[in-house]
This record gives C-alpha cells, structure tokens and sequence, in this order.
C-alpha cells in the first residue's frame, strides 16, 4: 500500500523532458534516527526548526523527493511521477545538467555508512520495475545514486548501500501495481 503526502516542493517538468533515470538517495532526520514525522515533515514544508538543533539548518529549505522507503519497506509518495520533484539539487548525469528536470526520486530512510534493510531492498526493486514499465527510458545503468550526480557534494546513499545486491533483485522483482502510484497531479 502507497501512502500519498501531495508535497507542495514541486513542479512541472520542461516540455519535452523524457525521464530517463532513477535517483537512489538516503536520508534521516535528525541524522542517524529512523521513524517519526520528520522526513514526512520537510518534504511537506512544515519541518519545525525547534523540534531538534539540526533543524534549525534545514529552516526554508524545499525539497522533496517522488518517493520514500522506510526501513520496514513502506512507501511514501510525495510527487506525481510526471512532475518535477526538488531532490538532486546542483547535478549532471553523463553530460546532461539539472537531473531533477529528467529524473524520479527515492529516498531510502538510512544513514552513510549504515545497511538497509531486506524490506527497504524489496521495496525499491519492485518500485524501480514499475517505472521501468512505465518509463522505458530508465534502465538498470540508469538508476544511480545522489553522489554519482553531485560527487562533490553528496555521498548518499552510501557505502551501505549493496548496488550488487540492488541489481539481483531488480532482475526478478515484480512490479508494483501501476495504480497504486500517482503519476499525474490531474
């Protein structure tokens, strides 16, 4: 079952845009703590900078991302697939800038050096299968991390992440029911 959190950090992508890659990213909020609203929170746009001192960093700040993983393998909407979520920031992929512009993204709930669970795994293989349905122009050599797209200023989803692991179960997950996702905002 896909939860839906409509994030107002979005919009629509340039005209023509083909969506062609798939952003794995990690995240936790206050850093190294699982669960709670938090991440629910600043991609919604209503993080408050006085509930922990990391926040206070974070106060403005809009981002969002398509989709997030927690640790016991449930998935959060934020983004329509269609539109443009505010997740990869400064980036270039093979020559192309503004990744945000042509790509979808799923934050897993996790830290640098940390493991992700076999739920979290499951999840974002059947996730990925889906839009590789859906979206023809994302193949397996074109799902990547946040540092492969801003190498100087981001590291995840980190050396915990097993891409070997990853890629196994892409070649056998089954997709998640199409309609269980929002793809357009009408």
């Amino acid at each position: 079952m896909v939860r839906y959190l409509p994030s107002p950090h979005a919009d629509a992508r340039p005209e023509g845009i083909r969506i062609d890659l798939l952003v794995v990213h990690a995240i936790s909020l206050p850093p190294g703590a699982f669960g709670g609203p938090f991440v629910d929170d600043l991609f919604l746009g209503r993080l408050d900078p006085e509930a922990h001192p990391y926040f206070r960093q974070l106060a403005g700040l809009r981002v969002s991302a398509h989709f997030l993983i927690d640790r016991l393998g449930q998935l959060t909407q934020y983004v329509p697939v269609l539109l443009r979520a505010w997740h990869a920031g400064k980036s270039s992929w093979l020559g192309r800038e503004a990744c945000n512009d042509f790509s979808v993204g799923v934050e897993l709930e996790g830290v640098e050096h940390g493991r992700f669970t076999p739920e979290q795994y499951s999840c974002l293989a059947g996730l990925a299968r889906t839009l590789m349905v859906r979206l023809p122009g994302i193949t397996p050599e074109r799902i990547v991390g946040h540092r492969d797209i801003a190498p100087e200023r981001k590291w995840d989803p980190g050396s915990g992440f097993d891409w070997e692991h990853f890629r196994a179960l892409l070649r056998w997950a089954r997709p998640e029911e199409p309609d269980s996702l929002v793809w357009d905002a009408g």
